[in-house]
């Protein structure tokens, strides 16, 4: 239970950080964070694709996830301006 948390704090706070670094492409602060949370799957996803070892601990966590919310948010901007 305690690692789920976790992983929902992280996401909630690389949501929060993907919505500082996208500026103007974000679902405000609500969506951003849930967007965070997908972001963590999607962060694990690539670096999972490019056979990348990242390592454990909190921090290698949350620019992860950030990452994987970026990519979300940029993502949406495509589809926004389609």
């Amino acid at each position: 239970m305690a690692n789920i948390l976790v992983f929902l704090l992280i996401g909630v706070l690389a949501g929060w950080l993907a919505g500082l670094i996208m500026r103007g492409y974000g679902f405000g602060i609500i969506g951003n964070m849930v967007l965070g949370i997908v972001g963590a799957v999607i962060g694990g996803l690539i670096f999972q694709f490019v056979d990348v070892q990242v390592g454990d601990g909190f921090l290698v966590s949350l620019a992860t996830a950030t990452l994987g919310a970026v990519v979300l948010l940029g993502i949406s901007k495509v589809v926004k301006k389609a």
